[in-house]
């Protein structure tokens, strides 16, 4: 499990939006992994079977926080990132990451599987066990939802469109 930690970590900062949140999610998998690991049937699916209990555990905490007013950190991505980047790039990202916080939580969970996992839209399908289509309907609405969000910002930062990528 300890090999997986730091792509659950990516995951459930795109899902949290804020670091803290993040860690305390995959924390939360974990145990949760560990009370249940009798429940994995293939360990050849390990990464995706944490990915779906972080999953729960982050729709669980959403369940149980509504109404709170929960934001990304102004300077999430600081660490994360090489200290030479240029600060417009840094607060582009950051922008990104706190749009991408606010978006439905299956529209978010298949546009990170997708564009920070690097996962197939079939193996996204498999995961979720939902239709290809699903998973096509989902990320073009998430990736809409992205769009109309920066377009709508008043930062002045210039928003670049991303190419289209098929598989």
């Amino acid at each position: 499990m300890i090999g997986h930690l730091p792509a659950l970590r990516r995951y459930a900062l795109g899902l949290s939006g804020e670091r803290q949140a993040a860690d305390d999610l995959v924390q939360d998998c974990i145990e949760r992994a560990l009370r249940r690991i009798d429940t994995l049937a293939d360990e050849a699916k390990l990464a995706a079977w944490l990915r779906s209990i972080l999953f729960n555990v982050f729709i669980d905490g959403r369940r149980t926080s509504r109404g709170r007013d929960e934001t990304a950190e102004a300077s999430l991505l600081d660490k994360l990132m090489d200290p030479g980047t240029p600060p417009d790039v840094r607060h582009e990202a950051n922008e990104v990451l706190r749009v991408t916080a606010a978006l439905a939580p299956l529209h978010g969970q298949v546009l990170f599987l997708v564009a920070v996992e690097g996962l197939s839209y079939r193996e996204v399908a498999d995961e979720l066990g939902v239709p290809i289509g699903t998973v096509m309907s989902r990320l073009a609405r998430a990736r809409e939802q992205l769009r109309e969000a920066l377009a709508e910002r008043p930062s002045g930062v210039a928003t670049r469109s991303a190419p289209r990528r098929t598989r």
